[in-house]
């Protein structure tokens, strides 16, 4: 194996490009191998210096969060807290602490994980990829990165950058909601994760739901916009928590049955919806969302 540590984006890009897999946190990658899931690639090229990709910056179209920042920048950066708060919910619940210290968005993007915390959060946020390589940057939505478990529509000399989130709408909240059986290191049983903007008469305005470890990538639920317009919070969640359910396509294995979880992933949608409405409303409500309101494990 080689390994080389790259002192800037240009000589990560160009390492790339004659065949090198980028590493940053190594959180999926050096686990994967010791699982024997996947082997080590044959040429690693550390990305863990490249300071340019490890801040969160406010930009006139919203923030860009560089591929480098960490779950526990994001779970505490006071832009994600107060106005992506659902992104923050996922950043709280992911692994440990030493994992989330060293683990990075934008491998958790590129693992392409259905089951990945920050998955649903960014879909309902309206996220979109930056990804550049040696020969140009583009930019792509997440229902087009994700292809598969594990699978991307990047090119293997293209490394992700950044992530963009547009800015949100006044009276608007979003949270992530998952189902777990423990506290610490744990995988999503089922996850979902709601954004929601209110009208002046408490109506929902617009929203969306997004569902992780139910499909064979993270999922938008099409028409839980269409859903929850006009109603009031109650109403629209218990119809997005059918709607959710209706639109998973989970597997059954040791933690838990396909029936199971898809009538679970409706209760975490309907929890969501309604911890979103109640942040657009103005309610404290802590992060994550999961420890203020009490779901899943209770130690």
């Amino acid at each position: 194996m080689s390994f080389a540590i790259a002192g800037s984006l240009d000589e990560a890009l160009a390492a790339l490009a004659v065949g090198a897999r980028p590493i940053a946190g190594g959180t999926d990658l050096v686990v994967g191998a010791r699982q024997g899931k996947a082997p080590l690639p044959a040429s690693l090229v550390a990305i863990d210096r490249l300071d340019e990709l490890a801040h969160i910056e406010s930009r006139d179209r919203g923030i860009r969060i560089g591929a480098m920042v960490t779950h526990s920048q994001l779970m505490i950066d006071q832009m994600i807290v107060s106005g992506y708060t659902a992104l923050a919910d996922a950043a709280a619940l992911v692994g440990s602490p030493s994992t989330r210290n060293i683990g990075t968005l934008g491998g958790n993007v590129m693992n392409a994980s259905p089951a990945m915390d920050t998955g649903a959060p960014l879909m309902v946020l309206g996220a979109v990829a930056q990804l550049r390589s040696a020969r140009g940057s583009r930019t792509v939505e997440l229902s087009d990165l994700w292809t598969g478990p594990g699978q991307t529509s990047a090119e293997t000399e293209e490394l992700c950058v950044a992530i963009d989130l547009p800015p949100r709408p006044a009276r608007s909240g979003s949270a992530y909601v998952r189902l777990e059986y423990r506290r610490a290191m744990e995988i999503a049983i089922v996850g979902a994760a709601a954004s929601v903007t209110l009208a002046d008469d408490g109506t929902i305005l617009g929203g969306a739901v997004a569902l992780s470890a139910v499909a064979p990538t993270i999922i938008e639920v099409d028409d839980a916009g269409a859903l929850m317009t006009g109603h009031l919070p109650d109403a629209a969640a218990a119809a997005v928590a059918t709607a959710a359910s209706d639109v998973a396509r989970p597997i059954s294995d040791l933690r838990a049955s396909d029936t199971y979880r898809r009538h679970t992933v409706g209760v975490m949608a309907a929890r969501a919806v309604d911890a979103a409405a109640r942040r657009a409303a103005g309610e404290e409500i802590g992060v994550p969302v999961n420890r203020a309101i009490g779901v899943g494990a209770s130690r």
